[in-house]
């Protein structure tokens, strides 16, 4: 029997040498991520601290709950000095009681950077703000917010 000499014959190779590089291309997109610049720095008692969205993306499910990713960059203070730290969007800070029965919201992370998963509505509005809620071991409650950018807005 004769072997056909088609086109699918004499290029599939080609396919294999495409499936061992794709890998290469997704560790090198994985190794350069791209994020939206920081907002600007607030005061909040001790404490200097620069949140960053991880993306522009709207808010999306997680666990039942919406949540928009964020890193906040604490340029001053001692993280140590933190008993429990909150971070939501919405027209106003929810309180304390209610950010404790939760998972999400919390800041996680170390003294280079905190990772949060902000609670958030399901579609953001002009009137929301991004509202950080600390709490010290000395019981002081500290409540700061950011405007939304017109940038994250115009995800939706």
């Amino acid at each position: 029997m004769a072997r056909s000499n088609t086109f699918w014959q004499r290029h599939k190779f080609k396919l294999n040498g495409l499936v061992l590089l794709l890998p290469i291309w997704f560790l090198y997109e994985s190794l350069t991520p791209e994020f939206p610049p920081a907002w600007p720095a607030q005061q909040l008692g001790q404490f200097e601290i620069a949140p960053m969205p991880l993306d522009l993306k709207p808010p999306y499910a997680h666990h039942d709950q919406y949540v928009k990713d964020f890193l906040l960059m604490f340029n001053h203070g001692d993280i140590a000095s933190i008993r429990q730290g909150y971070l939501n969007i919405g027209p106003a800070p929810l309180p304390l009681a209610e950010l404790q029965q939760h998972e999400e919201g919390i800041l996680h992370g170390s003294r280079h950077g905190q990772h949060v998963h902000a609670i958030a509505p399901p579609q953001l509005a002009v009137t929301d703000k991004v509202w950080l809620t600390l709490q010290t071991w000395q019981g002081e409650v500290l409540t700061t917010s950011w405007p939304l950018p017109a940038q994250l807005l115009a995800a939706e």
